[in-house]
């Protein structure tokens, strides 16, 4: 398969707070040439179940999606997701079936009931000072993708953190439901190879599309058209027409879909140097880290 095929990119900033509809949700949309990425439904507070039905029914066939959370939690550095529990899943697929399971009844894709499960919390940092005895100390477990990012100047936060504005835990766990909901219709690499056809998903971190397009770690964060533009400039697409102050959450969706209509056709990209079979089955990898 060639990834010469993607035609339309999308980009989605993501969020696990709690409630329905999330104001750091934001959707962009772009097509192969220059125009600026589209933010889609402007002025649409989306839902987590809403972006499940966009996914599954409105993609064409040849999406490159990229979703900024961690689709899957540490397991190389320790052999196991969960080492010593007998239930631990073997790959990444089997754990976002396991989360899912498990939240089953828990509405707009929430993972309370997963981080404050009886044997499941041990793993985690949670709100109150509760550092579980699994955790590890300090900054916690990392996969190996992170290591990669780290070299790369960001600063990413173990999955299994959920504490902090910017812990990225809970939106990656109720990303794992909606994954695990979309199934086989959508692929989702690495963890499945590339497809001849059809949408495919991949984990993005916007700081990455951020710094391609001339921003530091430490300065990622676009709030204002006039940036977003620059931003866009150095990436080879059209100024966006929105005028005034932004939100970050918008502004990261469209500087990562212009960088993701650059970067998809770079065949290196899709074949990191650390990536295993086994790192790709478990862990996953985030698309653009290096």
């Amino acid at each position: 398969m060639t990834p010469d095929r993607f035609g339309h990119f999308v980009a989605i900033d993501w969020s696990g707070a709690a409630g329905e509809r999330q104001k750091g949700i934001a959707l962009a949309w772009a097509r192969r040439g220059k125009a600026a990425p589209q933010i889609v439904r402007p002025g649409h507070r989306w839902s987590r179940n809403d972006v499940l039905d966009f996914l599954g029914n409105d993609l064409p066939d040849d999406t490159l999606v990229g979703m900024d959370l961690g689709i899957s939690l540490p397991f190389v550095d320790r052999g196991g997701f969960f080492p010593g529990w007998p239930e631990s899943p073997a790959t990444a697929r089997e754990l976002w079936k396991l989360v899912d399971s498990i939240c089953a009844d828990e509405p707009h894709l929430g993972v309370s009931a997963l981080v404050d499960h009886p044997d499941l919390s041990a793993w985690f940092r949670r709100h109150g000072g509760r550092e579980g005895a699994q955790f590890g100390g300090g900054a916690g477990r990392f996969r190996v993708t992170e290591a990669a990012q780290r070299r790369m100047g960001c600063k990413p936060y173990s999955n299994f953190n959920l504490v902090g504005a910017a812990q990225v835990g809970k939106s990656s766990l109720s990303g794992m439901r909606m994954l695990h909901r979309l199934g086989k219709n959508v692929s989702v690499w690495p963890v499945d190879p590339l497809p001849v056809k059809g949408p495919v998903v991949c984990e993005i971190y916007t700081t990455i599309a951020a710094m391609a397009a001339g921003r530091s770690a430490n300065r990622s964060k676009i709030r204002s058209a006039v940036d977003l533009d620059m931003a866009l400039q150095r990436l080879g697409s059209a100024p966006s027409g929105l005028a005034g102050l932004l939100d970050d959450h918008t502004c990261d969706a469209i500087v990562t879909a212009a960088w993701l209509r650059n970067s998809a056709h770079d065949r290196t990209l899709w074949q990191p140097r650390e990536l295993t079979t086994e790192i790709a089955q478990t862990e996953g990898w985030t698309f653009g880290a290096a």
